[in-house]
């Protein structure tokens, strides 16, 4: 038996060896260790032996066992380690060679319009804020003046997630408005700021998603007016939409957040189902605006009566609609290369005041 045992061990030792292949060796392993393997089938004769044949027999079996298993693994080291290095070997690239499609980038059509509207800001003197997406009720609704009962608060309008162990609602940001109660909170005045990022509501159509973008401004200071606040939005749109001069139409509107509150229209043209900013007879809503609520300076913690200022907002998904010609919001979010090739920006490619905001 013994010599059995030398002679089994010798020859699946020769074949752990001989295996060139994770699969070759598995198929070694089945055959000597598996249910009808041959050194499983010499541990079941260990039933049928007499006590003293078994205290002899038993260790040697499992000697035997213990040592092919053990000659399995290391042999199973050794080809993982040789596959591996094949595949690094058969992927490998050369990153010293000259890309084959250096246009194949493209910048989406939202990106280079925040850049665009940072860049001509920038030059207005004012800073780019940011805020978490995920928001509280105090930040998203309550310093912002807006009431208990209103819609916007509702399920049916707002995306709200589980309460938390202490019973509180977070929310996704309905607007990018609680940039400015966190950039108030925390910046003395004067402030001059903008917030673009995602927003969410619970809205789908060609003209709404469920996620889209906004860009917010915010100034406050001592003596800001209402002429400051068209003096800046006729110098935004004029640059984005790189017009010699618009011609704005401020109409009375309402808003939790200020007072008085005003849609903002601009002068434009409808020829041929084309849209030109600053010609023609026809008039387009582009955004809101109006000085900020004396409720929301003093939930920031403000003096009304020593600082005043004003707000604006709009769509980056709109203003880039409007500028680019694109007919249709869900394909902002399609994910679709032929899209993004035909509407995107070439990487490299900065928007300057000086150099031109658009290719």
């Amino acid at each position: 038996m013994q010599e059995q045992i030398a002679s089994l061990k010798a020859d699946i030792t020769a074949r752990i060896a001989g295996t060139d292949s994770i699969a070759a060796l598995e198929d070694v392993r089945v055959a000597a260790l598996g249910k009808k393997g041959s050194v499983s089938g010499l541990m079941k004769g260990l039933g049928g032996m007499s006590p003293e044949e078994r205290q002899v027999m038993g260790p040697a079996l499992n000697g035997l066992k213990s040592d092919i298993a053990g000659d399995i693994a290391a042999r199973k080291s050794v080809l993982e380690t040789a596959e591996l290095e094949a595949r690094l070997a058969g992927e490998r690239v050369d990153v010293s060679l000259p890309v084959l499609d250096h246009a194949a980038g493209s910048i989406h059509p939202n990106s280079q319009v925040m850049d665009e509207i940072a860049e001509i800001f920038a030059v207005l003197g004012f800073d780019v804020a940011e805020g978490p997406d995920l928001e509280s009720d105090f930040h998203n609704f309550t310093a912002l003046n807006i009431p208990e009962e209103h819609p916007a608060r509702q399920d049916h309008d707002t995306f709200y997630l589980s309460p938390n162990a202490e019973g509180v609602r977070k929310v996704l940001r309905t607007h990018t408005s609680p940039v400015q109660i966190r950039t108030m909170l925390s910046k003395e005045p004067p402030i001059r700021i903008i917030a673009p990022g995602r927003t969410y509501r619970s809205d789908s159509d060609a003209t709404h998603t469920p996620m889209f973008h906004q860009v917010e401004g915010l100034v406050i200071d001592k003596d800001t007016h209402l002429g400051h606040l068209k003096g800046t939005l006729e110098a935004f749109l004029k640059a984005f939409f790189e017009v010699d001069a618009v011609t704005l139409r401020l109409r009375p509107s309402y808003f939790p957040f200020t007072e008085p509150s005003m849609e903002v229209d601009v002068q434009c043209s409808f020829a041929d189902g084309n849209v030109k900013i600053g010609d023609g007879n026809d008039w387009l809503e582009i955004l809101g605006s109006g000085m900020v609520h004396s409720n929301v300076l003093k939930a920031c913690n403000l003096d009304p009566d020593v600082y005043q200022g004003f707000a604006f907002g709009c769509g980056i998904d709109r203003l880039a609609m409007l500028k680019y010609g694109m007919n249709d919001l869900r394909a902002f979010f399609d994910g679709d290369l032929r899209w993004l090739r035909h509407y995107g920006f070439r990487a490299l490619d900065l928007p300057t005041l000086a150099g031109g905001l658009s290719r």
